[in-house]
């Protein structure tokens, strides 16, 4: 046998929950716990050797939304002048994204939320950081 297979093989009952799609909620948040440990430890670096788990499992944890909860398609941006009217906040309100200028700049398109400002609007809403993507 080949060493890569052979080190799936040997791997596989560790890594297989995570990689296989969530069916019940509870899979949901330990993929969603999950995603938020990589954004975590992952951030902005795409040559971080996690970095493919961190897209991979956002697009499970998408998809599985998608399937089960029920919300129109929307833009990041749609979704977070959404929670800004829901909270009465105002662009100077949300300093974990930056400057007053930076929200004005990602509500208009021409910015996007990078990894950190996704994890601490989740946060700060108590929303998945997939609304986000």
């Amino acid at each position: 046998m080949n060493t890569t297979f052979d080190s799936l093989t040997e791997h596989w009952h560790s890594i297989a929950p995570w990689v296989i799609a969530p069916h019940t909620d509870s899979d949901y948040q330990k993929h969603i716990d999950l995603l938020n440990q990589l954004i975590d430890c992952v951030g902005e670096n795409e040559q971080h050797p996690l970095a493919s788990l961190l897209n991979f499992v956002g697009m499970l944890v998408s998809d599985y939304e998608k399937q089960h909860f029920a919300s129109p398609e929307a833009t990041p941006q749609q979704v977070l002048t959404f929670l800004m009217q829901e909270h009465q906040l105002k662009q100077s309100d949300l300093p974990e994204i930056g400057s007053q200028g930076v929200v004005s700049e990602i509500l208009n398109g021409k910015r996007e939320l990078n990894t950190r400002q996704i994890k601490a609007l989740a946060e700060r809403f108590a929303v998945s950081p997939a609304v986000f993507i």
